[in-house]
């Protein structure tokens, strides 16, 4: 398997449509995986909900049905929204292998594990289902994709040893973000010595759309496009087992070869060149927390107020759902920005001397408004 995958959340849809009323452009697709096979590549990564469905029975019109199972590694996940009770598991997962027309998953993940989901698949006995359904033959590696701070990754791979492989949200503009961890969770999968799956090299897009400052710097190296060096980046990195990109069209997914069919590590220059690259965008419009965590030691709410800092920095930055999910994760068992009681505590103990109480209400008119 080679160190490229194609992530099927965001295929090419028919002109004018989109994913949620739309239909996957089949021809575009088929051509599409056509390219990527003949080019030595083989990882497909889907979930039941990606493309309201859509992604997995595109799977199978344009990847299943055109090639025998041996030329393909399929990955797909058990998610969270379509199961409540332990009983449902199975019934969800026959329907996938028959969305997708396969008999087995190469890779079957524990979809977007965090604090709160996984208590949810534990009392779901989802760990135990997978591993009956490896023991079948219907699941070859078991798997999680992770949303989460570091010690819930520690406390999950400790207590479940049996995980092959993470996935992860792994890019260069997330490496240090206090609120994803991007490096922290790599260390973390390493320490376990768990393959890395990464996720959203180039953070839905975003590092492509670079301000012009940004983009001088990585013009000046002359090397290739500006997710060429996203995707470089996180694949350069000891123990990445495979690196996704959601690819929408022809053009990219041409660019993403033209580095990755003959991939070399960032060389010292363009690894200086993403870190001012990453300095460019962590000044852009930014609340400058840093995340000393001394606010929230005496707030009577718990609010994880830094977490909550580094996603309003991130939702101006790049305007992408991360930044939302990430807001639901931290306060899934926490306060929220407008649980604020302007205690004042907080404001009390800041080195930077931030407005924390007026910060928050931003915050929630951001996060919370459609709650």
């Amino acid at each position: 398997m080679n160190n490229f995958g194609f992530g099927c959340m965001r295929l090419p849809m028919e002109p004018g449509a989109n994913w949620m009323d739309g239909n996957v452009d089949l021809e575009q697709f088929s051509r599409m995986v056509d390219t990527f096979l003949e080019n030595g590549f083989t990882y497909f990564d889907t979930a039941h909900g990606y493309l309201g469905g859509k992604s997995e029975t595109a799977i199978r019109e344009c990847l299943v049905k055109r090639y025998p199972r041996d030329r393909y590694i399929l990955a797909n996940k058990l998610t969270t929204h379509f199961f409540n009770k332990e009983e449902e598991i199975r019934p969800l997962f026959e329907s996938q292998l028959e969305a997708c027309g396969v008999e087995y998953f190469d890779y079957y993940l524990m979809h977007a594990q965090n604090a709160e989901f996984y208590k949810k698949y534990m009392d779901c006995h989802a760990y135990v289902i997978a591993q009956q359904l490896k023991t079948e033959g219907k699941v070859r590696h078991v798997g999680i994709s992770f949303h989460d701070k570091t010690s819930v990754l520690d406390m999950i791979l400790a207590k479940r040893p049996e995980i092959e492989v993470v996935q992860i949200q792994f890019n260069y503009a997330d490496y240090e973000d206090t609120s994803i961890e991007g490096r922290l969770c790599y260390e973390v999968c390493r320490k376990h010595n768990k393959p890395v799956i990464v996720m959203e090299p180039v953070k839905g897009g975003s590092l492509v759309n670079l301000p012009d400052k940004a983009k001088s710097i990585l013009d000046a190296l002359h090397g290739g496009s500006y997710a060429s060096y996203a995707i470089r980046f996180a694949a350069s990195f000891d123990g990445i087992m495979v690196v996704l990109s959601g690819m929408s069209s022809m053009e990219q997914l041409e660019d993403n070869i033209r580095y990755m069919k003959k991939f070399n590590p960032l060389s010292e220059a363009e690894f200086t060149a993403v870190n001012e690259v990453r300095e460019i965008l962590g000044k852009q419009d930014s609340i400058p927390c840093t995340a000393c965590q001394y606010c929230t030691d005496g707030c009577p709410k718990h609010i994880p107020i830094s977490d909550l800092f580094s996603c309003m920095n991130a939702k101006k930055q790049y305007q992408d759902w991360n930044s939302d999910w990430y807001y639901m994760v931290h306060t899934q068992s926490a306060g929220k920005a407008s649980d604020c009681i302007k205690c004042g505590k907080c404001e009390t103990s800041c080195p930077q001397h931030l407005l924390i109480m007026n910060l928050l209400e931003d915050v929630a008119s951001v996060f919370e408004k459609r709650q």
